[in-house]
């Protein structure tokens, strides 16, 4: 048994630390303990407590603050999502080992076109599925992107929206995407495209626009 992953996901069944971690992935870059602080409502010395166990567990990464101004004294502390993820299955079991058996065959037979068409199908199938439950009739890209960050919230990319453009803070396929980036972003752009294509929308777009500590696919709307 796993006992760091358990004594990870046991670490969020404290609420302020949960609120805290949930904070910290929902922003578009790494957070403070005073902007943490603040959006709970709680004291800055609490904050760095709970942010602090959260580094401790694996779930959290702190770094130095490079972009504020230098102030006296030690450079402040700054809180982003851990790269590593964390899986407990009981009993055991290890999907990611099949995924990876996968993933080398995949490659092993240049196999690459087929799994991007079927990417691409199955989010044909979840845009279709959505269209017909909501029913939301003609899409501009507005609305689409509106539409596209529920659906892609329900599929685990964490959507992050600016305007017009949508980051997915989270790659669903991350320990997979570290050993085979081109064919795993490929994917994923496929599959997001797909869902667009379901929901018959246009002026939306998927594209292919790496980045650290995020999903390779950015959503861009209009012209």
């Amino acid at each position: 048994m796993d006992r760091e992953a358990i004594a990870a996901v046991a670490a969020l069944d404290e609420d302020v630390r949960g609120a805290l971690y949930d904070f910290v992935r929902a922003q578009s870059g790494p957070a403070t303990r005073e902007r943490a602080a603040s959006a709970l409502g709680i004291s800055r010395k609490l904050a760095a407590f709970h942010l602090d166990k959260l580094v401790a567990v694996g779930l959290l990464a702190a770094e130095t603050d490079t972009t504020s101004p230098r102030r006296v004294g030690r450079a402040p502390k700054v809180y982003r999502p851990a790269d590593e993820h964390v899986e407990v299955h009981l009993p055991a079991r290890s999907p990611g080992l099949l995924a990876e058996i996968l993933v080398d065959a995949v490659v092993a037979q240049s196999a690459d076109a087929a799994v991007l068409k079927a990417a691409h199908e199955r989010g044909a199938a979840v845009g279709a599925r959505r269209r017909e439950q909501d029913r939301p009739g003609r899409l501009g890209s507005e609305r689409a992107i509106t539409l596209m960050c529920r659906i892609l919230s329900e599929h685990g990319f964490e959507p992050v929206r600016d305007g017009r453009s949508v980051t997915l803070r989270n790659c669903p396929f991350h320990p997979l995407a570290t050993t085979a980036p081109r064919l795993v972003c490929g994917l994923n752009q496929s599959f997001v495209t797909g869902i667009l294509e379901g929901l018959e929308t246009s002026g939306v777009r998927a594209e292919l626009a790496p980045g650290p500590h995020r999903c390779c696919v950015v959503l861009r709307g209009g012209r």
